[in-house]
């Protein structure tokens, strides 16, 4: 399989270096760059081919990903549209749809839609995946194995489900550092030095994370499980309860699954 990149920032470097630490060659993996420095970043870091110009040998490929942004993605679907002969293309465009990419490709129809989030950038990202009806089993398992060298992947059946994922996972590590950034306050706040503030905030979710995914307890099961009766986690979870958190987290999510639909209507 040949893979070419058609755009050359973050998301595409960390897709690009995934494959390549999980022993994909680099004979096999091209990209389209009009960027002089971008060009010259990925020749030298990667050490894969690269063209300025997008032409029919350019994607002479297996799969086309496009890594542009979600602005300039009809402008490149339009000159992509002439040169397509059959290869997969997945977008990692964030808010474009499946069906709409495919019409500005002409009503090209192997079109899988993804939507990485920033974690991919150092390998532990999760990528939720949409193909359209036309895309065979083995294009499925291509799309899939190029987003796992990012993190870890999930498949949707309905594309409408994109506007969840968007809200939970694409927007969700903005929440995150939003809660991090409060701990780190609160610590400093209590007489921690700024340094000491971040690594305990920053231990402490890497180390939430892994023990929820190490399990098979609900989260809920756990968070009630460090929750000693009249003990110091109470008394936070209750003035967390007081003050309306989980609501407003919820309502918060929803609010960005409600933009995330608004966005793609507009470009339908």
């Amino acid at each position: 399989m040949h893979i070419v990149f058609i755009g050359g920032g973050n998301m595409a470097s960390a897709l690009i270096a995934g494959l390549l630490r999980e022993g994909f060659g680099a004979e096999k993996i091209s990209a389209v760059e009009h960027n002089v420095d971008a060009q010259h970043r990925l020749r030298n870091e990667f050490r894969i081919a690269v063209s300025a110009e997008l032409n029919e040998a350019a994607v002479a490929a297996d799969v086309i990903v496009l890594a542009v942004k979600p602005q300039q993605l009809q402008s490149v679907a339009g000159q992509l549209k002439p040169l397509l002969n059959k290869q997969l293309v997945v977008s990692i465009a964030a808010g474009i749809r499946a069906s709409t990419l495919s019409a500005w490709l002409g009503g090209y129809d192997l079109v899988v839609r993804t939507m990485p989030n920033t974690p991919a950038m150092v390998g532990a990202g999760v990528t939720a995946l949409f193909a359209l009806p036309a895309v065979s089993a083995p294009q499925r398992s291509q799309a899939e194995m190029i987003m796992e060298a990012a993190g870890s992947v999930v498949w949707l059946e309905q594309e409408a489900l994109m506007d969840a994922v968007t809200a939970v996972s694409g927007s969700g590590p903005a929440y995150v550092f939003y809660f991090m950034e409060a701990m780190q306050q609160a610590g400093m706040d209590l007489g921690l030095s700024a340094d000491a503030a971040r690594q305990l905030t920053l231990e402490t979710f890497l180390g939430a994370a892994k023990l929820a995914e190490a399990g098979t307890e609900d989260v809920a099961e756990l968070r009630a499980r460090v929750t000693s009766k009249g003990g110091t986690t109470e008394q936070a979870i209750l003035s967390m309860q007081a003050a309306g958190v989980q609501d407003a987290i919820v309502q918060a999510v929803h609010a960005a699954a409600r933009r995330s639909k608004e966005l793609g209507d507009a470009l339908a």
